[in-house]
C-alpha cells in the first residue's frame, strides 16, 4: 500500500475564492454517502451536500452537515467534491447535466468519484473535466457502508498523482487503506476486478452454508470452522452472520452488485475473456431481483440458493 503525506496548501493548487480546505462537498447521500459524511464530520470537516431524496437530506443535516438544492450549489461552496452515486450515467448528469457541477458560477478544482462506474466513460469524463481545469479522481471503494463507517474500506484511486496527494487529507479521514493505481480509469478497473472476486466469495459462502445445513451440520459452528480453515474469505466476517441470522438490512444492495457484475461481463467480453462463474453469478442475482430481493443486502443471495434447493 502506498501512503502519501498530507500536503499543506501551496500555490500550485490554489483553492477557489472564499473556500477553505476543511469544507468538502458531497453529492449522493445513500448508504455509502451517509457513511462518508459521518467520517468527514468526525474528522472536523464542514460538509455541504446534495441528494435527490429529501429525507436523506434531512438526515444529513441532523448529522451536522448542510444540505443544498442542486449539485451546482455544492460546487459554489466547495473546491473539493466527493461523489457517491449509483452509476456512471448518474455521475455524468450530476457533473454535466442541468443544475450540475459545471453550471456553478465557480467551478471546483477536485472531484473524487467513489462510484463503481464504467472505466472508459470515467476516462472520457476525466479528460473533459481536465479541459475545464478540474482534476477528476476515480476513487472506488471495496467495502460496505459499515466498513466505510468503521474506516476499514479499501480505496482504489486513479487519476493525476499530484491531485491525489492534494486530497490525501480526505482519504485519510475515510480509510486506513488507500492505494494509488495510476492514470484515470484504473480505480474503476481495479474495482471491477476486485468485485468479481468478492461477489463470487459471497456466493460460494452462501452455497456452502446451505450445503452444510443440508448435510446436517450446525450452521453457526460450521461458520466458525470456516473462518480458521483454508476456505476462509473476508466475506465470512462481513456476511456470514447476516446470512445465518436472516438479517438482510442493506449495507450494500443486490441490485447494485447486479449492475457491477453486468459491467464486469461487458469488459471481459471486450477483453476476449470468458467468465463462466460470473455468468452463473449474474443469473443468481437476476433471479434474486425477480423474487423481490433487489434492495436487500448482498448477503441475501443465500435466499436464492435456498429457493433453488426447494425447487
Amino acid at each position: 500500500m502506498r501512503r502519501f503525506p498530507t500536503f499543506v496548501e501551496t500555490g500550485m493548487f490554489p483553492l477557489g475564492k472564499g473556500r477553505t480546505m476543511d469544507k468538502i462537498g458531497l453529492i449522493g447521500i445513500g448508504l455509502v454517502g451517509t457513511a462518508i459524511a459521518e467520517r468527514l464530520l468526525s474528522s472536523n470537516f464542514d460538509v455541504v451536500g446534495f441528494d435527490i431524496d429529501s429525507a436523506r437530506c434531512r438526515h444529513f443535516e441532523k448529522l451536522g452537515a448542510k444540505a443544498v438544492s442542486t449539485p451546482a450549489e455544492v460546487a459554489c461552496e466547495t473546491d473539493r467534491i466527493v461523489l457517491s452515486l449509483p452509476d456512471t450515467e448518474t455521475v455524468r448528469q450530476v457533473v454535466e447535466g442541468p443544475a450540475g457541477i459545471l453550471e456553478a458560477k465557480t467551478l471546483p478544482t477536485y472531484i473524487i468519484d467513489t462510484t463503481t462506474g464504467d472505466p472508459e466513460e470515467t476516462v472520457a469524463l476525466a479528460q473533459r473535466l481536465a479541459e475545464r481545469g478540474i482534476y477528476f479522481l476515480d476513487a472506488t471503494i471495496s467495502g460496505s457502508s459499515r466498513q466505510v463507517r468503521d474506516r476499514q474500506a479499501v480505496f482504489m484511486v486513479g487519476g493525476d498523482k499530484a491531485a491525489f496527494e492534494r486530497c490525501m487529507d480526505i482519504f485519510q479521514a475515510l480509510t486506513e487503506k488507500v492505494f494509488y493505481l495510476g492514470p484515470s480509469g484504473n480505480g474503476s478497473r481495479a474495482k471491477l476486478a476486485s468485485n468479481l472476486i468478492l461477489g463470487l466469495n459471497r456466493l460460494a459462502l452462501a452455497e456452502g452454508l446451505v450445503f452444510a445445513s443440508k448435510l446436517g451440520l450446525e450452521p453457526e459452528a460450521f461458520l466458525e470452522l470456516l473462518k480458521v480453515s483454508p476456505a476462509y474469505s473476508a466475506a465470512m466476517d462481513t456476511k456470514g452472520k447476516k446470512m445465518l441470522n436472516g438479517d438482510f438490512t442493506p449495507e450494500s444492495r443486490i441490485r447494485q452488485h447486479h449492475k457491477d457484475v453486468s459491467l464486469i461481463l461487458k469488459y471481459a467480453e471486450m477483453a476476449g475473456q470468458e467468465l463462466p462463474l460470473s455468468r452463473v453469478h449474474l443469473n443468481v442475482l437476476e433471479k434474486a431481483i425477480a423474487a423481490g430481493d433487489g434492495e436487500m443486502d448482498n448477503s441475501a443471495v443465500i435466499r436464492e440458493i435456498e429457493r433453488r434447493h426447494r425447487s
